[in-house]
């Protein structure tokens, strides 16, 4: 099949081009740069997703078969008008128009089946807000056009390639014999997708009749609490871990910020608990999930092959400590 895969360059799109390739398909990556290194097999096509003269310049009578959607702007956010701008760019040609959304997409709370409703229009945070907004827009162009949309939910990603400082924080700490900070209680939620588990449903789902027009939540089926994961890391490292207790609000107060460095719990990881019921991909795609401990196994090999451990972060750590060692936080 002919492919496009708008953002393609980093972990998931990485992962995803490579299946595409092996399995024989056209595949194009559209991205910023002038070039990728997936090598000449698979075709580079530059432009910026959320500027529509430069969508329309690059992709202006083109047809493919099967879209990927998997670029998001950080920095400026990409909203449901910029997505719906190139589904309508791309034509009426499609067999399967495949979006990457978010758990983030249902706001908060517990258990959410696909059913459930996703975060309102005006939800305060961009990110929440854009993936929300433009699930509901491309199921509205489904329902008038039969635009043959399929979208994903997955929770944290993680696996080989990870570039996001979130397994390697932990482990970097532990092979270092230091302490791990955990914020509160550390009885906080959070739930994972093995990246290659991820992109198998993404593959699965361009051929699937029963994905077409479906939202697909992706992952683990446990959700696992901030000390339950510090513990499966320190055992995949074979490390004993010791764990401080530091009061959430003492953290803020002392500059701690879940999105921006200084990280005191990996990048992005400390935040409000949302997860996911997870029955209806590995019914509907015939997946075969694999053990959270297993694709940690696989992705501390990539990190122990490739990662360059970092001390950057390590004198937050120690203003923390300390405040543990002054009897107002409880080290466990």
């Amino acid at each position: 099949m002919k492919v496009l895969v708008i953002g393609g360059t980093l972990f998931i799109g990485r992962v995803l081009v490579d299946e595409l390739v092996k399995g024989g398909h056209d595949v194009a990556v559209l991205h910023r740069k002038p070039k990728h290194d997936f090598g000449r097999r698979v075709e580079n096509i530059m432009a910026d997703r959320n500027d529509a003269d430069s969508m329309r310049e690059a992709l202006w009578g083109r047809r493919f078969e099967v879209v990927y959607d998997n670029a998001y702007d950080w920095e400026n956010g990409t909203t449901a008008a910029q997505v719906e701008a190139t589904v309508r760019l791309l034509g009426g040609w499609m067999s399967r128009y495949i979006f990457m959304s978010s758990v983030a997409a249902y706001g908060d709370g517990l258990n959410h089946k696909e059913s459930d409703p996703l975060a309102p229009d005006y939800h305060p945070d961009p990110y929440v807000r854009h993936k929300a907004t433009t699930e509901r827009m491309l199921f509205r162009m489904h329902a008038k056009t039969r635009l043959p949309v399929t979208t994903f939910r997955p929770p944290f990603v993680y696996g080989p390639g990870n570039p996001f400082y979130r397994e390697q924080f932990f482990w970097d700490r532990l092979r270092a014999g230091r302490p791990i900070i955990i914020p509160g209680d550390g009885h906080r939620l959070m739930q994972f997708v093995y990246v290659r588990d991820l992109v198998e449903a993404m593959v699965r789902a361009m051929t699937e009749p029963r994905a077409k027009g479906e939202a697909f939540n992706i992952g683990e089926s446990k959700p696992v609490t901030h000390i339950e994961l510090v513990e499966k890391l320190a055992g995949i490292a074979n490390v004993e871990p010791v764990l401080v207790r530091v009061p959430r609000d003492a953290i803020l107060a002392a500059g701690g910020n879940p999105m921006t460095e200084p990280y005191y719990f990996g990048e992005y990881l400390d935040v409000a608990p949302i997860t996911e019921y997870m029955g209806k991909a590995p019914r509907v795609l015939k997946m075969k999930m694999t053990p959270f401990e297993a694709g940690l196994k696989e992705t501390y090999r990539w990190y122990a092959r490739n990662h360059k451990p970092r001390q950057a972060g390590f004198e937050f750590d120690d203003r923390l400590m300390g405040m543990a060692r002054t009897g107002s936080v409880a080290s466990v």
